[in-house]
C-alpha cells in the first residue's frame, strides 16, 4: 500500500525495495513455507509504540472500507493453482518496480495491482483477483507506451 501514494511510491528507490520485499515473500509462499522469514536486520527494527498506533489509526477508514468490499467471490480463481498464478504476476510485478520508477506514477499501478492481488488471496476474493488483473495489465500497458526509448 506505500506504493498508493502518490508522493511517496514515487520516491526513488522506494518501488524497487517494495518490489523486494514483494519477491521475498511470495517466493516463500510458492515454496509451501509455513512461516515468512525475513532478515534479521529488518526483523529486529523496532517502532515506538505511539507512531504504530498513529499508523493503525490512520489505516482504521480504508481497511474497514477494504474488508467491506472484500467477499469470498469466484473462489476458484483465488485457491489452489489459482493463488499460485496470482502469486507469480505478482513476483513479475514487483520484479518490474525499477523500471516503472522510470516511468512517473507507474509504481502506483504496479502498487495498487499487488495491493489488490493481496487482499484477493487473504480473502479469497477471485473478483478482486480479476481487478488486479485488470491493473496489471493496464499498468504494463503504461510502462511500456511510456518507457523512453
Amino acid at each position: 500500500m506505500i506504493t498508493l501514494a502518490p508522493l511517496i511510491g514515487d520516491i526513488p528507490g522506494v518501488p524497487t525495495l517494495l518490489g523486494l520485499l514483494v519477491l521475498l515473500t511470495l517466493g516463500q509462499l510458492i515454496f509451501h513455507r509455513r512461516a515468512i522469514w525475513i532478515p534479521a536486520k529488518l526483523a529486529r527494527r523496532k517502532v515506538a509504540r505511539g507512531k504504530l498506533l498513529r499508523g493503525l489509526d490512520w489505516m482504521d477508514k480504508p481497511a474497514r472500507f477494504l474488508d467491506r468490499g472484500a467477499k469470498q467471490r469466484l473462489i476458484w480463481i483465488a485457491r489452489g493453482p489459482g493463488q499460485y498464478v496470482m502469486a507469480i504476476i505478482c513476483m513479475l510485478v514487483a520484479a518490474a518496480m525499477p523500471i516503472m520508477e522510470v516511468v512517473p506514477f507507474s509504481a502506483n499501478g504496479g502498487g495498487l495491482a499487488l495491493t489488490a492481488f493481496g487482499l484477493a488471496i487473504v480473502a479469497r476474493d477471485g473478483l478482486l483477483a480479476l481487478f488486479a488483473i485488470l491493473m496489471t495489465a493496464g499498468t504494463t500497458w503504461f510502462v511500456l507506451s511510456n518507457l523512453p526509448w
